[in-house]
């Protein structure tokens, strides 16, 4: 397995046929496991024998996956979680204690900056926030008590890059980890471990599963730090993913490399259309060339990825009439799915954030965000035009 591409991995990876020889990976809807005896039994609950134990931390469905998303990062290890949000505080109950400090980037998911900021704090977890792109602010911001730094790259939804390499770095240099959340680029494009990333948090919501089917997430990494410290807390606090879930995320895992290649080419053709667009005052898309962080990019992915997020004039009010003109894209603020998704961020996915923490983090109110899918790219630019050509200025 270790030679296989890309490609294969995300077919066969992970899969141990049950003696049934079936040809497609076999579901396990069960919440227990037998014994063939009592030494059995308390020698896996014990960890002095592996095998099944209960469903809350044990599945082979859920393993599969497991195995086949950490083959395609080049992890040791992968833990199936409940969600997204459920694989960061995995990775937090499980490093993190009170009086820990931690580094986050300003450009995450708005739930995420809640997380760090509002809910670890009860627990004496302190968190700074530091643009991703600015990483002496990272340097800067590191103290003795720092013991992670979290980001996504791309961001959500400035698609703002960071450099990885640079913050492995800085992290390492004062004893922290680095945590990459890899959903906007999944495995195929992008893979943070092999530049100096020690954790990749994913909602498999998101691009893996790829058609907005189920919820779950997932941790990958080393074998000792997801087994020692990320494990117990999923077998302790029970976040777990449920084997139907998982058995929907081996498919998506299927053609993700597949998927993500369209995605990207889709999104960079839409990115440039909406930049000659009169209504339209600015494109975020790492795949212009007039992106501040182009080159980075083109350095650390293989491809852009499918979110491209622009900015019209008339605040609120302009962008939800573009959001309420469409009549194929799907509102709603779910990304990485096969249909093309668009949101209004300042007012769903960021907006239980202050109206001063949304400007920090440089969200308008006239910001679109556009998970681009795989329809037709004319009726993707047709649909669009409703809302921006009324906005276009006369003349």
């Amino acid at each position: 397995m270790a030679e296989w591409g890309d490609d294969t991995t995300g077919l066969r990876a992970g899969w141990a046929r049950t003696p049934e020889q079936e040809h497609s990976e076999a579901i396990f809807p069960t919440s227990s496991f037998t014994f063939r005896n009592a030494a059995e039994a308390a020698a896996r609950f014990s960890g002095e024998a592996p095998g099944n134990i209960y469903a809350r931390f044990t599945n082979p469905t859920v393993r599969a996956f497991e195995e086949r998303l950490a083959a395609m990062e080049g992890g040791e290890r992968a833990i199936g979680t409940s969600s997204g949000m459920a694989a960061i505080l995995a990775i937090c109950m499980g490093l993190l204690r009170s009086g820990d400090h931690v580094l986050c980037s300003l450009g995450v998911f708005g739930t995420t900056a809640s997380l760090f900021a509002n809910q670890l704090s009860r627990f004496g977890i302190e968190t700074d926030f530091v643009a991703p792109t600015d990483t002496a602010g990272w340097a800067a911001a590191m103290r003795p008590q720092t013991r992670l730094l979290f980001l996504e790259t791309p961001s959500n939804p400035l698609t703002e890059v960071a450099d990885i390499p640079a913050l492995a770095d800085i992290a390492h240099a004062g004893g922290a980890r680095l945590v990459v959340d890899n959903c906007f680029c999944t495995p195929a494009l992008q893979k943070p471990l092999a530049m100096g990333a020690d954790l990749v948090s994913h909602s498999a919501t998101k691009f893996l599963d790829g058609q907005g089917r189920c919820v779950g997430g997932a941790v990958v990494g080393d074998a000792g730090t997801l087994d020692n410290h990320i494990f117990p807390f999923l077998r302790t606090a029970g976040p777990t993913m449920s084997p139907f879930n998982a058995w929907v995320f081996l498919k998506g895992l299927e053609t993700l490399n597949l998927r993500m290649r369209h995605h990207s080419e889709q999104a960079l053709a839409l990115a440039q259309w909406l930049g000659e667009q009169r209504a339209v005052t600015q494109v975020y898309y790492p795949g212009l060339a007039d992106h501040p962080q182009h080159d980075l990019a083109a350095r650390q992915q293989s491809g852009f990825g499918g979110v491209v997020s622009f900015e019209v004039e008339g605040g609120r009010e302009a962008a939800w009439q573009v959001v309420d003109a469409t009549r194929m894209l799907s509102i709603t603020a779910n990304l990485g799915d096969v249909r093309t998704t668009i949101t209004h961020p300042a007012s769903t996915t960021h907006g239980r954030l202050s109206a001063e923490q949304r400007t920090r983090m440089g969200i308008g109110e006239g910001l679109v965000r556009i998970s681009v899918g795989l329809e037709d790219q004319a009726d993707i630019r047709a649909d669009l035009a409703h809302g921006l050509d009324r906005l276009a200025p006369a003349g």
